[in-house]
Protein backbone atom coordinates (compact mmCIF):
# COMPACT_ATOMS: atom_id res chain seq x y z
CA UNK A 1 0.00 0.00 0.00
CA UNK A 2 1.15 3.69 -0.72
CA UNK A 3 1.55 6.01 2.08
CA UNK A 4 2.32 9.48 2.18
CA UNK A 5 3.94 10.32 5.64
CA UNK A 6 4.42 14.10 6.85
CA UNK A 7 5.86 15.46 9.44
CA UNK A 8 6.82 18.80 11.54
CA UNK A 9 9.35 18.13 14.01
CA UNK A 10 11.35 21.55 15.13
CA UNK A 11 14.28 20.03 16.05
CA UNK A 12 16.96 20.24 13.70
CA UNK A 13 19.02 17.26 14.56
CA UNK A 14 15.90 14.74 15.01
CA UNK A 15 13.91 15.89 11.99
CA UNK A 16 17.16 14.96 10.03
CA UNK A 17 16.99 11.72 11.80
CA UNK A 18 13.58 11.08 10.61
CA UNK A 19 14.28 12.21 7.11
CA UNK A 20 17.56 9.67 7.30
CA UNK A 21 15.01 6.94 8.23
CA UNK A 22 11.89 7.51 6.02
CA UNK A 23 15.04 7.69 3.00
CA UNK A 24 15.16 4.55 3.38
CA UNK A 25 11.43 3.77 2.80
CA UNK A 26 10.40 5.58 0.52
CA UNK A 27 10.58 8.85 -1.99
CA UNK A 28 11.12 12.30 -0.81
CA UNK A 29 8.47 14.56 -2.90
CA UNK A 30 8.75 17.61 -0.51
CA UNK A 31 10.44 18.70 2.41
CA UNK A 32 8.65 17.22 5.45
CA UNK A 33 6.93 14.39 2.57
CA UNK A 34 7.54 11.27 1.39
CA UNK A 35 5.89 8.43 -0.26
CA UNK A 36 6.31 4.85 0.77
CA UNK A 37 5.16 1.31 -0.86
CA UNK A 38 4.94 -0.70 2.23
CA UNK A 39 3.70 -3.87 3.27
CA UNK A 40 2.24 -4.33 6.74
CA UNK A 41 5.66 -5.65 8.12
CA UNK A 42 7.19 -2.92 6.82
CA UNK A 43 4.82 0.05 7.47
CA UNK A 44 4.85 -1.84 11.76
CA UNK A 45 8.60 -1.74 11.29
CA UNK A 46 9.30 1.93 10.28
CA UNK A 47 6.25 2.93 12.74
CA UNK A 48 8.60 1.40 15.56
CA UNK A 49 11.59 2.72 14.09
CA UNK A 50 9.97 6.33 14.08
CA UNK A 51 8.79 6.11 17.44
CA UNK A 52 12.66 6.23 18.77
CA UNK A 53 13.45 9.24 16.84
CA UNK A 54 10.15 10.77 17.81
CA UNK A 55 9.01 13.47 20.91
CA UNK A 56 5.12 13.08 20.75
CA UNK A 57 5.10 16.00 22.73
CA UNK A 58 6.68 18.35 20.94
CA UNK A 59 6.88 16.65 17.03
CA UNK A 60 4.18 15.02 15.14
CA UNK A 61 4.14 13.24 12.42
CA UNK A 62 1.29 11.46 10.13
CA UNK A 63 0.55 8.69 7.81
CA UNK A 64 -2.06 8.41 5.54
CA UNK A 65 -2.52 5.16 3.60
CA UNK A 66 -4.08 5.83 -0.09
CA UNK A 67 -6.20 3.01 -1.24
CA UNK A 68 -6.07 1.75 -4.71
CA UNK A 69 -9.14 3.66 -5.52
CA UNK A 70 -8.07 6.94 -3.86
CA UNK A 71 -4.99 6.26 -5.84
CA UNK A 72 -6.36 6.53 -9.27
CA UNK A 73 -7.76 9.69 -8.02
CA UNK A 74 -4.50 11.67 -7.10
CA UNK A 75 -3.37 14.28 -8.94
CA UNK A 76 0.14 15.56 -9.58
CA UNK A 77 0.82 19.59 -10.79
CA UNK A 78 4.27 20.43 -11.91
CA UNK A 79 7.37 18.90 -12.09
CA UNK A 80 8.84 15.94 -10.66
CA UNK A 81 10.60 17.07 -7.55
CA UNK A 82 13.90 17.16 -7.70
CA UNK A 83 15.09 17.75 -3.76
CA UNK A 84 18.46 18.98 -3.17
CA UNK A 85 19.02 19.29 0.43
CA UNK A 86 20.08 22.21 1.59
CA UNK A 87 23.95 22.60 2.34
CA UNK A 88 25.56 22.57 5.43
CA UNK A 89 29.12 23.12 7.05
CA UNK A 90 31.44 21.00 8.46
CA UNK A 91 33.76 22.42 10.51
Amino acid sequence: MLYVITYDIPCDKRRKKVADLLEGYGQRVQYSVFECYLNKRQYCQLQQRLRQKVQLDRDSVRFYPLTAHTLSQTEAWGEPPSFQPPSSTIV
